[in-house]
């Protein structure tokens, strides 16, 4: 099964495309741009629609989702946690 979806393997989160993922799911990821399937263990629970890490990052870090810049981290995130507005801001302001 097939947990959730990246566009490009410079990806640093993906997108959950089920429910019910929770902490402890070992969770397969496909890369659509290279065909092939990653894992990450969910550390927390991941709501469909919403973004989980794919490695583990420090605040400063630059968020990559579709291939480009979308944010940065500005709270510590672990591979397999939830990644959404309480550990990512845009830079825009």
């Amino acid at each position: 099964m097939i947990h959730a979806v990246l566009h490009d393997s410079k990806d640093t989160v993906a997108v959950a495309v089920v429910e019910g993922i929770t902490a402890g799911t070992d969770m397969s990821a496909w890369v659509m741009d290279e065909d092939q399937l990653i894992s990450v263990k969910a550390l927390q629970d991941i709501p469909i629609g919403h973004k989980v890490a794919l490695k583990d990052m420090a605040t400063g870090d630059t968020i990559y989702k579709y291939g480009v810049d979308i944010g940065k981290v500005v709270a510590p995130i672990k591979a397999g946690e939830h990644a959404h507005v309480h550990n990512i801001k845009t830079k825009r302001w």
